[in-house]
């Protein structure tokens, strides 16, 4: 079994995949090929998608029974103790926050407290 996820890539590519692969859906592809098929087509896919990006996994004999691979993805395929796991990158802080918390009472809680005071 061999499911492959386009996206931002060429309509000439999806069309090359629907000859051995069913689109079920825009960019996901499905079918059931042997290996030297699948290594043509991504290396088809590496060629073709141009800025876009494409993962395709697989059956494989293994602990996990899958296989994958990744282009131009921002997860990364890391092997961990035998499994094969995909590694995100951090998800970006905002960019109103500098990097460093404020210490301290807020102005709000300042004024609750001196109204309470004030009493």
């Amino acid at each position: 079994m061999v499911v492959v996820v386009l996206t931002a890539c060429p309509a000439g590519l999806r069309g090359d995949l629907t000859r051995w692969l069913l689109e079920i859906s825009p960019g996901v592809f499905v079918g059931h090929i042997d290996a030297r098929i699948r290594e043509k087509l991504w290396k088809r896919i590496v060629e073709l998608s141009k800025a876009g990006r494409a993962i395709m996994v697989y059956s494989a004999r293994n602990e996990q029974h899958l296989a994958f691979k990744v282009h131009r993805a921002d997860w990364t395929p890391m092997d961990y103790e035998g499994l094969e796991l995909v590694k995100r990158p951090k998800e970006m802080k905002e960019a109103s926050f500098s990097g460093t918390p404020r210490r301290g009472w807020s102005n709000a809680s300042k004024y609750r407290k001196a109204k309470k005071y004030s009493k």
